[in-house]
C-alpha cells in the first residue's frame, strides 16, 4: 500500500526518522511557452499540435511527429491486469477501479472479452450501464466475427481487435496465414463499424513480425476505416529504438490514429512508450501498477511520471493527479500486493532524501534533486535525519521546526552526537526531537557546552530514566506505543 500523504514511511528498521518538507514551493524553473506548429494531419478526430520546442522545463525539442503533448490512455487494468497472476476481480472491485479510473480522466477503459466467459459478458454489460463522466469502454476481442458480434451487444463504446502475426503465433497459436488474417479482419472491421461504434485493429507480436505482412495488413485496414491500428509488443522484446523505428514508419503508411502496447519483461515499457509518442503515436495502453500477463504492461503511475517531465502543464491539465495513490492502493489490495518501495510516484522512498548534501540542498530549492514535485500528485517530501550519513542543515531545518533556539556551532555539535548514535541503530524520529531538546535545554541551563560529548550522554541518560518511570509512559506502554511518524508542521517545543 501507498503511505497517505501525511504519514513519513518507517524505513527497513521500523524506525521513522523523516522531517516532513514543505511541496509548495516556489523555487521551481518556469514553463516555457510551448511554440506550436502546424497539425500532421491524423485522423479520427485526434489532432496532433506538435512543437519543435520542449513544452516542459527539462524535456528536449522534438519533430513535427511527436505526440508527446498529445496523447491518449487507454486503461487496461481491467483487460490486461486481469491477466495478473494474484488478479481476481469481482465485480463490486471492478466497478470501484473503474468509477476511480473514470475520476482520474483516463480516456479509454479496456474491458477482458465478453466471450471469455458469461461472467466477463456480465460485468463488461454492467460497467457499461455505470454512465462514467469521462471515460469510454472498450473490450479486447479476437479477430473473430462470434466475439464481435457478442461484444457489440454489450454497449460497449469500442472493440479493440487482435490477432498474432508473427511466425510464431501464426504457426503455434492460431495456425493462419497472412491472406486468412487480413480477410478475417476485413470482415470483423466492417461489422464493428456498422454498429456505429469505435474499432481498432492490432497485429499481436508485432516486434517479432515482418515488416512487410505488418505494413500491408495496417494500410488494408486503414483504408478501410479503423479508428485505431494497434502495435503490441507482446514479449517485451522491443528497445526504444526498435519502437520509434516502426512507429515512425508506420505514421508514413497509416492516417488514423496509432495505439500501442508494451510489455515489461525487459524493463523498457516506459520508455518504449515515450518513444513511440515521440514517433507519432497517440494512445497507450496501461495497467494500474504495471500488473498484466508475466511482468505487466506499462504502469499508469509510470507512465504519468514519465510525461510530467515531458509537459507537466498538459499532464495537469488532463488528469487528476491526487487519485493516482487511492487507485494504485484499491488495486494493490484487490490484488494482494504491496505498492512497490521505488513505485513511480506514490513509492514510499520516491521523495524521501538521506544523504546529507542532499538533504542541505533539497532543502534550499527542492528542483536541485527532484525531477517531479510531490505536491501535484498530493504527496509529501521527507528528509531523513536520524542515520549516520545525516547533514547539519538538514538537522537546523528540524531545530527550527521545533522552535530550539541553537546557533550554527551547537547545531553542528547536536548532529555529530545523533551520528554517533546512529552509528550503534538508526533513530526514529523520536529519539532525534529527545536529543535535539535535552541538548538544548542543557545548553540554556548551563549544565552542557559544545563538545562536552560525555556530559550530553549523562543528560540524555537522565532524561530517558526520567521518561520511562512517568506514569503517561507507563500507559503508554500498557496502551500501545505511541506513533513515532510525526509531521514537521505538528512538532511540539521543548
Amino acid at each position: 500500500m501507498c503511505p497517505p500523504a501525511d504519514v513519513p514511511p518507517a524505513n527497513g528498521n521500523g524506525h521513522e526518522e523523516m522531517v516532513l518538507v514543505d511541496t509548495h514551493e516556489t523555487a521551481r524553473p518556469a514553463i516555457p511557452p510551448a511554440n506550436q506548429t502546424a497539425p500532421n494531419g491524423s485522423s479520427n478526430g485526434h489532432s496532433h499540435p506538435p512543437t519543435n520546442k520542449a513544452k516542459g522545463p527539462y524535456s528536449r525539442a522534438s519533430d513535427f511527429l511527436s505526440n508527446t503533448s498529445n496523447w491518449k490512455i487507454i486503461e487496461s487494468t481491467l483487460r490486461e491486469g486481469e491477466q495478473f497472476a494474484n488478479a481476481f476481480f469481482t465485480l463490486e472491485t471492478k466497478i470501484k477501479i473503474a468509477k476511480m479510473l473514470d475520476d482520474f480522466g483516463v480516456e479509454y477503459i479496456e474491458l477482458t472479452s465478453p466471450a471469455a466467459s458469461p461472467e466477463s459478458r456480465a460485468h463488461c454489460e454492467a460497467i457499461c450501464k455505470l454512465g462514467l463522466k469521462k471515460t469510454k469502454i472498450l473490450t479486447h476481442i479476437r479477430c473473430h466475427m462470434d466475439d464481435a458480434r457478442l461484444a457489440v451487444e454489450t454497449g460497449v463504446d469500442g472493440v479493440d481487435v487482435v490477432i498474432g502475426t508473427s511466425s510464431f503465433l501464426r504457426e503455434h497459436s492460431h495456425g493462419k496465414d497472412m491472406a486468412w488474417i487480413t480477410k478475417t479482419a476485413i470482415e470483423v472491421i466492417e461489422f464493428v463499424k456498422s454498429k456505429g461504434i469505435e474499432i481498432r485493429f492490432s497485429s499481436e507480436d508485432s516486434f517479432r513480425s515482418e515488416l512487410p505482412d505488418l505494413l500491408s495488413i495496417y494500410r488494408t485496414v486503414d483504408k478501410i476505416g479503423v479508428n485505431r491500428v494497434g502495435v503490441a509488443d507482446t514479449v517485451g522484446c522491443a528497445d526504444p529504438r526498435q519502437v520509434y523505428d516502426l512507429v515512425r514508419t508506420l505514421r508514413g503508411v497509416v492516417s488514423c490514429d496509432i495505439e500501442t502496447h508494451f510489455h515489461n519483461d525487459t524493463g523498457c515499457a516506459i520508455a518504449n512508450a515515450y518513444a513511440a509518442l515521440e514517433a507519432g503515436a497517440t494512445h497507450i495502453d496501461t495497467s494500474v501498477l504495471g500488473i498484466g500477463e508475466r511482468n505487466g504492461i506499462t504502469p499508469l503511475g509510470g507512465l504519468i511520471a514519465r510525461m510530467m517531465v515531458a509537459d507537466p502543464d498538459y499532464v495537469k491539465a488532463k488528469y487528476n493527479l491526487p487519485m493516482l495513490r487511492e487507485i494504485e492502493n484499491l488495486v494493490a489490495e484487490a490484488v494482494e500486493i504491496q505498492v512497490p518501495f521505488n513505485n513511480y510516484i506514490t513509492g514510499f522512498c520516491a521523495f524521501t532524501h538521506k544523504a546529507g548534501i542532499h538533504a542541505k540542498a533539497i532543502l534550499a530549492n527542492p528542483s536541485t534533486y527532484e525531477i517531479l514535485n510531490p505536491s501535484d500528485f498530493g504527496m509529501t517530501r521527507y528528509v531523513s535525519i536520524g542515520h549516520r550519513l545525516t547533514g547539519w542543515n538538514a538537522v537546523k531545518s528540524r531545530v527550527e521546526q521545533l522552535n530550539l533556539n541553537l546557533n550554527d556551532e551547537q547545531v553542528k555539535d547536536a548532529t555529530a552526537k545523533i551520528k554517533e548514535l546512529a552509528d550503534v541503530r538508526t533513530q526514529s524520529m523520536e529519539d532525534v526531537d529527545m536529543i535535539l531538546r535535552v541538548y538544548h535545554t542543557g545548553i540554556h541551563s548551563g549544565d552542557l557546552k559544545v563538545g562536552q560529548s560525555a556530559v550530553l550522554d549523562r543528560l540524555l541518560e537522565k532524561h530517558i530514566a526520567s521518561r520511562d518511570s512517568s506514569p503517561d509512559r507507563r500507559e503508554k506502554d500498557v496502551n500501545g506505543t505511541p506513533a513515532k511518524r510525526q509531521r514537521v508542521d505538528e512538532a511540539t517545543t521543548a
